[in-house]
């Protein structure tokens, strides 16, 4: 049995799948405390383990992020990376790094588990290896690290091969570490500094591979290639959630293979604004043969139009298990989770999101060929209705989808991770 802390910004795409990490190893034995925001006490608690909170200053609500920092509303690109990066997570960056040190000085851990943006992370594995445990990050969004192969991350750019595409690789890193995001490097070199005595090791984006160990949750095939990758990166496969209790809606029947089905939600955080993509999605196949089916994430059906086209069906949330495989297309705003799921049954995509790590998701459904990207956050209708056509019509979309289904299938998720885990702790009993 070993003992884990798990540290996790704290927003709800964040610890729904660090608490399900949690259940995981609980259930295998070990001892787990997650050090979260004071408002995600009770999910950690019902998951059974240990919750320590974090720090007042260091408990940001970045579910409500625009509420917290109003200046932040309108940011778009590499602006709303740079302002979430400096202060959503580099600022409370050392009194997470406090927490941890604190928690660590009062018990013994075998492994801190965090994800790449829980920052106090990347302060303690700027530590000697004997002054604290190992550092295991936990890659619940697209894989960051740096590659001669590939764009900077944060800039949705998909790979370009060849020499030519490395010369764009060096001068785009050059331009990204130094001048686009060179005013948050500083920032946080200068935090590291002040906390450890030294600086970060690299670019902050990519601080987690320098972990002593990276599990990715997700299948190489919806990774870009890496001939460069650090061999402590690990592909683990997607978390799968345990199915959930929703009841079916009432129209369920209506799911009865007579029509295509197009799926549009904007998951369960950023369906503020409905406007967005799913009244331009509801617009745009109004007068299709299809059935429209929204999922409002939670939201109250009173949040959509009073009034919605004879082919829309709605329901707050859908249990996933039963419904994908009924599903021909998918319209959504990027989130790293329910792509996964999407192509975990097969399903095609049609995706718009370009804000946090969605522009990333989004540019990796593109390059998979398993969807189109339609580059924005808010698509014209015709955009939408375009794209949707194209998926439906195009067989080469549900041809990679099924691919990357079989993949992500065969794929062991949570398993992976206690492999690593043991791995690791071989190595620490060798020693």
């Amino acid at each position: 049995m070993s003992t884990y802390l798990i540290a996790c910004t704290p927003a709800h795409g964040h610890v729904v799948p660090l608490v399900r990490i949690a259940r995981d190893l609980l259930a295998r034995g070990h001892e787990v405390s997650v050090l979260t925001s004071a408002r995600y006490a009770e999910r950690v608690r019902a998951a059974g383990a240990r919750f320590v909170p974090l720090p007042a200053d260091a408990d940001v609500n970045l579910d409500d992020a625009d509420a917290e920092f109003p200046e932040r509303v309108g940011l778009r690109g590499p602006a709303a990376i740079r302002f979430d990066m400096s202060n959503l997570f580099i600022r409370p960056a050392a009194s997470q790094f406090a927490a941890l040190r604190a928690e660590l000085a009062g018990s013994e851990v075998d492994a801190v588990l965090a994800e790449p943006l829980f920052f106090g992370a990347a302060l303690l594995a700027r530590l000697p290896r004997e002054e604290r445990p190992a550092v295991v990050a936990l890659g619940i969004f697209p894989l960051g690290v740096k590659s001669r192969d590939t764009a900077p991350f944060g800039l949705g750019i998909p790979p370009l091969g060849g020499a030519i595409g490395r010369v764009r690789n060096a001068a785009l890193s050059v331009l990204a570490e130094n001048v686009i995001f060179g005013g948050v490097q500083r920032e946080a070199d200068a935090v590291c500094r002040r906390e450890t005595g030294t600086g970060l090791a690299g670019f902050i984006l990519d601080w987690a591979s320098a972990a002593d160990a990276l599990v990715q949750f997700t299948v190489p095939g919806f990774e870009y290639p890496r001939s460069d990758l650090p061999d402590t990166v690990h592909f683990a496969g997607p978390l799968t959630a345990p199915a959930p209790d929703t009841v079916v809606p009432e129209w369920w029947d209506d799911l009865d293979g007579t029509r295509p089905v197009v799926h549009v939600t904007q998951g369960t955080i950023a369906n503020s604004d409905f406007g967005q993509l799913v009244l331009p999605t509801v617009a745009a196949m109004a007068a299709s043969e299809c059935l429209v089916v929204v999922s409002t994430g939670g939201r109250a059906r009173e949040s959509l139009p009073a009034e919605l086209p004879a082919n829309v069906r709605v329901a707050e949330y859908l249990p996933y298990d039963r419904f994908l495989p009924l599903v021909d297309v998918m319209v959504t705003n990027g989130g790293y989770g329910g792509v996964q799921q999407a192509l975990a049954h097969a399903v095609p995509l049609v995706v718009a999101g370009q804000t946090e790590d969605k522009v990333e998701v989004c540019a990796r459904v593109g390059w998979s060929g398993a969807g189109i990207n339609l580059k924005t956050n808010r698509p014209a209708a015709a955009a939408v209705g375009a794209a949707v056509s194209r998926v439906l019509s195009e067989s080469s979309f549900r041809a990679r989808a099924e691919a990357l289904s079989a993949e992500l299938r065969a794929s062991s998720g949570v398993d992976g991770l206690s492999r690593v885990l043991q791995q690791m702790s071989a190595r620490e009993g060798a020693r």
